[in-house]
């Protein structure tokens, strides 16, 4: 990988004329705190990452608060801030921007929800189950799509219907609903007793779930899962609720054309809702097995093909996050220190001048396995101005050493673009 070569300042001198490319690399939930396992260090601390550590000592690094007090520490509203749209004024809910994404036009009084189907224990009583896994081991969009047809037999009707999305992550639209009721993330409740977290508000919703359960635990998707050592999609579980998204378009309001890159729904729907193109990358999986390198390649071709603007989003870290898996944590962010290497090396071959802003939406600790609000790590790095900023390391503990701070994320992109 050449990157940052002997003639990187003459380099940066040619290239003043020519336009800018910005690259946003957003690991998601890569940020964390320190873990015993690892002598007390963080996964960013102990993974190694070359490029990142050496963005980190050329460019602006500091800390920043993307989730806005009074506000649910996800990926929606993470992300939202980091494309520099204010959570508090366009956050309508997580759904609706998923909904987007699978291509399901929203009238102004639907009501959305994002159905996971997840693995419940065998208590004979709902209420007595426990949350095995809110993924259903990654179950596949093809199996999925099957159970969502299920639940569509069960319970669609003229208010109600079920949207298959990417693995486990699917949609129900309610025409004419109402929100205000309480819903728990999946995510949050790993391994606990789920009584205390049923939907509070909605107790048709209750039913739908409690009622799934009879229906899926016996369906030959399950059944065939069971048999090959995996975990049932047995149940459903509604959370995120939301109505149609207040996104504006990015180009509007920026001046830069914009390409996304995801696996998953919600930042294709991000993408979608603020116009800009959504790249399929074939193989992204949204966990540690993703097409990094084919992701890495989205944005080059992107970028070259005209874009100016390329916001990549890489799921893994969060996953592992959730998931507890420490070990596959730390290889994500390795694997995507080298698809961020693929682009730097693409950038520098083609004579462009470039610009990355490279950071974390939120935390998402080993230690509680779900999202937290607290500040992450950021570094903006300018290939026509790079400083030289002395051994500093792309980790969190050095982030906060350098005293930079931005307490309302949103105002982060403008710092980017300008």
């Amino acid at each position: 990988m050449a990157f940052l070569p002997k003639s990187y300042v003459f380099l940066g001198i040619l290239r003043k004329g020519k336009e800018m490319k910005y690259i946003v690399i957003l690991g998601d939930g890569m940020a964390d705190t320190p873990v015993e396992a690892l002598g007390g260090k963080t996964p960013l601390e102990v993974a190694k990452k070359p490029v990142m550590d050496k963005l980190a000592s050329m460019g602006e690094m500091g800390m920043v608060k993307t989730v806005p007090d009074g506000t649910s520490p996800g990926s929606d509203v993470a992300n939202l801030s980091v494309l520099g749209y204010n959570p508090l004024e366009v956050y309508t809910g997580r759904s609706p921007l998923e909904a987007v994404s699978i291509g399901v036009a929203l009238s102004d009084t639907d009501v959305t929800y994002r159905v996971n189907t997840v693995t419940l224990s065998d208590e004979e009583a709902y209420e007595d189950k426990t949350m095995v896994d809110y993924s259903s081991d990654e179950i596949t969009s093809a199996e999925g799509a099957q159970l969502m047809q299920a639940m569509n037999e069960a319970f669609a009707n003229e208010r109600i219907h079920f949207y298959a999305g990417t693995s486990y992550r699917n949609l129900m639209v309610e025409h004419k609903g109402k929100t205000g009721c309480t819903l728990t993330p999946p995510h949050d409740i790993s391994s606990r007793v789920i009584g205390a977290h049923l939907p509070k508000g909605a107790d048709y919703l209750l039913d739908m779930m409690k009622k799934s359960y009879d229906i899926l635990k016996n369906h030959p998707v399950n059944l065939d899962r069971v048999k090959r050592g995996l975990h049932p999609a047995n149940s459903i579980w509604f959370w995120g609720e939301g109505t149609k998204p207040g996104v504006t378009n990015f180009k509007e309001k920026y001046g830069v054309d914009g390409a996304m890159i995801s696996a998953v729904d919600l930042l294709k729907g991000i993408g979608y809702s603020a116009g800009m193109e959504v790249i399929e990358v074939e193989g992204a999986t949204g966990n540690v097995d993703t097409n990094f390198e084919g992701k890495a390649k989205a944005v080059c071709d992107a970028l070259l093909g005209g874009k100016n603007f390329a916001y990549l989003h890489v799921e893994a870290a969060d996953e592992c996050g959730h998931r507890g898996e420490m070990d596959n944590k730390v290889l994500s962010i390795e694997k995507l220190d080298a698809a961020l290497g693929s682009i730097i090396e693409c950038m520098e071959k083609a004579g462009e001048s470039y610009s990355i802003l490279l950071m974390p939406d939120h935390p998402t600790p080993l230690a509680t396995r779900t999202h937290a609000s607290d500040a992450v790590p950021y570094v903006i790095y300018r290939s026509d101005a790079p400083k030289e900023k002395g051994n500093l390391r792309y980790t969190e503990k050095d982030a906060q050493s350098t005293g930079i701070y931005e307490p309302v994320g949103y105002k982060l992109m403008d710092k980017f673009l300008n």
